[in-house]
């Protein structure tokens, strides 16, 4: 597990590249940015703009969809 950073330090060059990669992996596992903003003590932000920067496709946000319900489709 990534080692908490402390809010608000830049991170550059390699130890960037590493926690990039690490930050990668554990979401392309499954766990999501606002565990993983928990779990490094950074923001959201950082942590979205870190796997942005390292070509992952984010996933959608879930939860209900704002169409028609199944009640109204009939």
């Amino acid at each position: 597990m990534a080692e908490t950073l402390k809010k608000g330090t830049r991170v550059t060059g390699a130890e960037r590249e590493k926690l990039a990669s690490d930050l990668k992996k554990r979401y392309t596992a499954g766990e999501s940015i606002r565990a993983l903003a928990a779990s490094t003590g950074r923001s959201y932000g950082f942590i979205h703009r870190i796997l942005s920067e390292s070509g992952v496709t984010l996933r959608g946000r879930g939860g209900a969809t704002r169409g028609k319900s199944k009640q109204q489709q009939r």
